[in-house]
C-alpha cells in the first residue's frame, strides 16, 4: 500500500511542477496560489500518510495562504 501512495504522490508532484512551469502568463497571485496549493498538498499527504482528505485539505489551505501572501506584503 505504501508503494501505491508514494507513486501517487510522485505523479501528483510531477503534474504540479509541469502545470506551474506551463503557465508563464500567470499573475504573481496566481503563481503564489498554485505554489501554496502544491506545498499544502504535499504537506497534507506527508502528515496524514497519503490520506486523501489530508492532501486535499492541505492543498485548499495552502492555496488560500498562497493567494493571500501578496496582500500581506503591502
Amino acid at each position: 500500500m505504501k508503494t501505491i501512495q508514494r507513486s501517487i504522490f510522485k505523479v501528483t508532484l510531477l503534474l504540479l511542477v509541469l502545470g506551474i512551469t506551463g503557465c508563464s502568463n500567470m499573475t504573481t497571485r496566481d503563481k503564489n496560489t498554485a505554489i501554496g496549493a502544491g506545498v499544502g498538498a504535499a504537506a497534507g499527504a506527508i502528515l496524514t500518510g497519503g490520506g486523501l482528505l489530508g492532501t486535499v485539505g492541505g492543498a485548499a489551505i495552502g492555496g488560500v495562504i498562497g493567494g493571500n501572501a501578496e496582500k500581506s506584503k503591502k
